[in-house]
């Protein structure tokens, strides 16, 4: 039994397309695996949502997305502004504490940030990952403010005790920069560690055997993919 939280450094890195990854992986070879979304915000009632995103991709039948709010903003603000409860954390690990007596892997993605507030308390992701005792995979873009974002969000990962599972690119470009080639080493560096994966920008739009092959490709051996940074960091993807 496994529980893993992702999480991003920002918002639109690819957290979705990372955990559809997993699923993908974890079904191929043949593992009870269970995804949960505590809190969808950004998209109405009815419409697709991440979780949504995940079934398609990874064909992972057993989802659950917790609660939804239509504004894109943090759960807590969200949940405020439509005059609704809050998402309850509590509730929510004690979902996943029993999915992962029957499921091999359970993946956890998290809404925004590692600190994003879920209710009024300040509930975060980062306070979920920890009483589950779970490890958290930290999905980044590159480019831009990349560097200081992922710095932040390791310093917060050790300041909380919170078990670092990897660090994954989730939207490597076709043609990457200067700036997006310099991040690779740089976030190596952060993160002490080699990337854990790096999937192509673009990987979400494949269809579902594309995608479990780029997925195949994209997450690192301790994620049940190939990917060898090495080759990677030398060939720029």
């Amino acid at each position: 039994m496994s529980v893993l939280v992702v999480t991003g450094t920002d918002t639109g890195v690819g957290k979705t397309v990372v955990t559809a990854a997993l699923a993908a992986l974890a079904k191929e070879r043949g593992a009870s695996v269970a995804v949960v979304k505590p809190a969808q915000t950004g998209v109405p009632a009815g419409a697709p949502g991440d979780v949504d995103e995940v079934i398609r991709l990874s064909g992972v039948g057993t989802t659950f997305e917790l609660a939804r709010f239509s504004d894109p903003l943090s759960p807590a603000a969200a949940a405020r502004v439509a005059g609704l409860p809050p998402v309850s954390l509590a509730a929510c690990a004690t979902l996943v504490r029993e999915l992962a007596e029957s499921s091999r892997l359970v993946v956890v993605e998290g809404t925004g940030g590692l600190l994003v507030r879920y209710d009024e308390d300040g509930a975060t992701i980062a306070d979920l990952a920890r009483s589950l005792g779970a490890q958290v995979l930290v999905v980044t873009g590159v480019g831009g403010g990349t560097v200081n974002q992922a710095a932040l969000t390791l310093e917060v990962l050790a300041h909380r005790g919170l078990d670092l599972a990897g660090l994954v690119i989730g939207r490597w470009p076709d043609a990457p920069g200067v700036a997006e080639r310099s991040d690779v080493a740089d976030l190596e560096m952060l993160a002490a560690r080699p990337l854990a994966g790096a999937l192509h920008d673009g990987a979400g739009r494949l269809d579902r055997a594309a995608f479990v092959a780029a997925a195949r490709c994209g997450l690192g051996t301790a994620l049940g993919g190939g990917f060898d940074p090495a080759p990677f960091r030398a060939g720029w993807g």
